[in-house]
């Protein structure tokens, strides 16, 4: 499903310099219908009370399903995102956490997502539902 010549390379070289890169989020595995990245569970991604971050694991969201999105779409299109939900279901103070995006619907308009985030367990931490709006872009963004 995803666009030939898609990779792990390309996603984490397109991380530097943005949001991810100091989060320590990382692209691990690309299979024909998800995208897997992890994310570090320490002082970057922590709340005050010594847990994993709501808006770290909405950001790590995010970033697994627009990607996933991207290499999901035409060349001269793009997506963006239009809505986000997530529920977050167990706390995590240490380790890392693992999200894996997998497509609900994939149109020409709009795309949704579902990201799940585990612990180093496995256990369920937030669950999560992107919604993409399929755009025109004028460069080429991913391979």
């Amino acid at each position: 499903m995803f666009r030939p010549g898609s990779s792990l390379d390309a996603l984490n070289a397109m991380s530097r310099g943005t949001a991810m890169e100091p989060l320590g989020i990382v692209f691990t595995e690309l299979g024909d219908d998800f995208l897997r990245a992890t994310m570090p569970v320490d002082a970057r991604t922590r709340q005050p009370y010594g847990l994993l971050h709501g808006g770290a694991s909405v950001l790590l969201a995010e970033t697994i399903g627009s990607s996933a999105g991207m290499m999901s779409v035409r060349d001269g299109e793009g997506v963006v995102g239009i809505e986000i939900n997530a529920n977050h279901l167990r706390g995590v103070r240490e380790g890392q956490v693992t999200g894996t995006a997998r497509p609900l619907h994939v149109g020409r308009q709009t795309q949704v997502w579902e990201i799940r985030i585990e612990d180093e367990r496995g256990r369920l931490v937030c669950i999560s539902r992107l919604t993409l709006a399929v755009i025109p872009v004028e460069a080429k963004v991913l391979p």
